[in-house]
């Protein structure tokens, strides 16, 4: 008997709880192309306004998870992944994946590309002359056997059904959607198999999540459909009030994430990938000293393991490592333009999300799914937050190939950026662990 959507449909407006049967059913009429998208865009606002369970967000991404290619980990048993919901400046992985890896623990990572406002993994990695980041399921395994580490794009047989409901989330205004969320970023990590997961769930005004609470809800959802599918689950919530340390833009925080590896990052940078690293080595290996696991990431980081196996990660897919101690193989800008500060004081307020959405129109990000990204273009950040500057000081460095933009970037700069005299109120990075 042929699915009814219409019933489906009655069964949410009216907040009934939904049975896992029913959800089945659902996603796969949904990846059969059984249903037309106006009666799946009115499940998806009876959602957004009605919101879901425990079981039925968690037997939804069930089912969107196995909607297309599971990805078959079972050969390591303590691979571990992880995911940020988006932010400027946010280049963790490129830090965080090599740090855990050069602890013995497999990073098995399938990340995305440039969304808004926000970068992508993607995007950063294939600014490094001949990077690859398109691989098979066989050799994202031998990788895996012979470095421990692989960062790839995700298959396009992984997870049907989240492609479908998230194209027309993006167009019926349902994208805000708690369970939906959650559902859509679970769905690809229980496909891509690893055991172990840890997520940077970001509030501020560089997230998608403003608000801190909104931002706890997120995290505890996930960390809830993780447990009850068998994944050893953590969240960070991290602030992201302003840009992730001091390079916004894809060659330019390939740059930072290398200066990190060798020690010398940024405050901020490092204090967040420290503390996602080491959550992710201690769900990996049973261990509860965190103070002990963080002191173990530095020394990694400061006898070379890490760095070196930032350079397995590069040679294995193809990429030039010669881009770890000669930045100029990596893509420059024409154009430089340096904005200063029109008066001492503090720097009271950055707003993270023009920065981004400035890189973006540089050419940084993309408007449409098929643009073509310039590598090369973006910010570096001399003063942040609670940083006392004089007159005439050097606050942004933004790097550009159209000469058009640089109008463009004085009048964004001069949004973004806030000088008061009395200094602010300092907030944590790390608001929470759960």
């Amino acid at each position: 008997m042929a699915f009814n959507m219409l019933d489906f449909i009655g069964e949410k407006k009216s907040g009934k709880e939904l049975d896992p049967d029913r959800i089945a059913a659902f996603i796969k009429s949904l990846v059969n192309g059984e249903i037309p998208d106006y009666q799946t865009a009115a499940w998806l606002m009876a959602v957004r306004l009605n919101g879901m369970s425990k079981s039925e967000v968690t037997a939804l991404t069930k089912e969107m998870a196995f909607s297309g290619l599971k990805f078959d980990l079972s050969e390591f048993p303590n691979a571990t992944d992880k995911h940020s919901t988006g932010g400027v400046g946010d280049k963790t992985t490129l830090i965080v994946g090599p740090l855990v890896a050069a602890a013995g623990i497999p990073v098995i990572k399938f990340s995305g590309r440039t969304l808004d406002f926000t970068g992508g993994t993607l995007d950063k990695l294939e600014s490094i002359p001949g990077f690859k980041t398109d691989l098979s399921p066989d050799q994202v395994k031998k990788q895996a056997r012979e470095i421990g580490i692989v960062i790839a794009g995700a298959s396009h047989d992984m997870v049907p059904a989240d492609k479908i409901l998230y194209s027309l989330r993006d167009v019926t205004s349902t994208v805000d959607s708690i369970p939906l969320i959650a559902a859509s970023v679970m769905s690809k990590k229980i496909a891509g198999g690893a055991k172990n997961i840890v997520l940077d769930v970001k509030f501020g005004d560089g997230a998608f999540m403003k608000k801190f609470d909104d931002a706890l809800e997120l995290a505890k959802t996930m960390c809830s459909i993780g447990d009850q599918l068998g994944r050893n689950m953590r969240a960070v919530l991290s602030s992201m009030n302003a840009p992730l340390g001091q390079n916004v833009g894809n060659s330019l925080e390939i740059i930072e994430a290398i200066e990190t590896l060798k020690g010398n990052g940024p405050s901020d940078l490092v204090e967040l990938s420290l503390a996602l690293a080491s959550n992710m080595v201690m769900l990996a290996s049973k261990e509860t000293d965190s103070q002990k696991t963080i002191a173990e990431m530095k020394a990694l980081i400061a006898n070379g393991s890490a760095l070196e196996k930032f350079k397995n990660l590069i040679e294995a897919q193809s990429g030039d490592c010669h881009v770890i101690d000669d930045f100029g193989l990596l893509p420059h800008s024409i154009y430089r333009f340096t904005f200063e500060a029109e008066k001492s004081g503090y720097i009271s307020k950055m707003h993270a999300k023009e920065i981004g959405s400035l890189v973006r129109t540089l050419g940084g990000g993309r408007f449409k799914k098929d643009d073509i990204i310039d590598p090369a273009v973006g910010v570096r950040i001399f003063k942040k937050p609670g940083d006392l500057v004089e007159k005439g000081d050097r606050l942004v460095d933004a790097y550009y190939d159209n000469p058009a933009h640089k109008e463009i970037i004085e009048a964004s700069l001069m949004n973004s950026i806030f000088i008061d005299e009395t200094q602010p109120a300092t907030e944590p990075l790390i608001r929470e662990i759960i």
